[in-house]
């Protein structure tokens, strides 16, 4: 009797290679994406996301390269593929990383660099303000469809970069290192009115006590500064949503440009 459904051992490369190569970019953006790439998701389930979306999104791909997956140029388009999804994850990842830095600023203004604990996000430790706020970032850019958007900017990288053993334009990798720059500044920025006001509070407990020397500042100046930056930061939350929004904007935008700049 012969067999009703033969492969031939070409077809079954070319299906490996339609599978293996988009599979490798997203597992790679899943690894590094916020939210995805979290250390309290199981590598498991990162394994289980990627393969979903390969199964969704591999037909509207194009045609895949020729190339032999076992292979030397099959090995540099794996290595590729792998740099491409790490660094695009890599550039939606700052914007959390400019949040985080932001509660590391005002954690130091409050004097709450003691108050700090493992986090098993993040995988190491961290303030309670930059836990806090990275927490609320995590939540708004879920409530934006943050995520979605963001595989839908991967579906689209496969368009503006398909799989190919062509070289990457160096011009990509020298954006997304000036890209790291706006982490400071973004950071800076969100915290600094908290910042200013406890420098100011602080400067004029430094007056009183040089006016005053019998008062006693180490017993006053800790609760009154703990004080004073939980009501800044009471009046802070209401809006970093408005703030945090065209920072994700921005940081999709910029997996666009990086993904263009990689085109050689």
């Amino acid at each position: 009797m012969e067999p009703v459904f033969t492969v031939t051992s070409a077809q079954w490369a070319a299906w490996m290679a339609a599978f293996l190569w988009p599979f490798v970019r997203m597992l790679a953006l899943v690894s590094t994406a916020p939210v995805f790439g979290d250390s309290i998701v199981s590598r498991r389930v990162k394994v289980v996301i990627a393969v979903l979306l390969t199964i969704v999104l591999g037909p509207t791909l194009g045609p895949m390269p020729s190339t032999p997956v076992v292979s030397a140029g099959g090995l540099w388009i794996l290595i590729q593929q792998v740099l491409i999804g790490g660094a695009m994850g890599f550039c939606m990842r700052m914007v959390f990383a400019a949040v985080q830095a932001a509660g590391e600023y005002i954690s130091l203004q409050m004097g709450l660099s003691f108050a700090s604990f493992f986090d098993p996000m993040g995988g190491g430790s961290t303030m309670v303000v930059s836990r806090l706020l990275n927490m609320l970032a995590m939540l708004l850019f879920l409530a934006v469809d943050g995520h979605l958007m963001l595989v839908a900017a991967l579906a689209d990288s496969f368009h503006t970069l398909p799989v190919a053993d062509a070289p990457l334009s160096a011009q990509g990798w020298m954006l997304l290192v000036q890209g790291g720059g706006q982490v400071f500044v973004t950071g800076l920025m969100l915290s600094l009115p908290l910042v200013t006001a406890l420098l100011t509070l602080n400067l004029a407990m430094g007056i009183l006590n040089r006016a005053s020397p019998q008062f006693s500042i180490f017993a006053v100046g800790f609760p009154l500064t703990l004080l004073a930056g939980i009501l800044m930061l009471e009046l802070l939350m209401p809006r970093l949503g408005a703030f945090l929004e065209p920072r994700f904007a921005a940081g999709l935008a910029g997996v666009t440009n990086f993904v263009q700049a990689l085109r050689p």
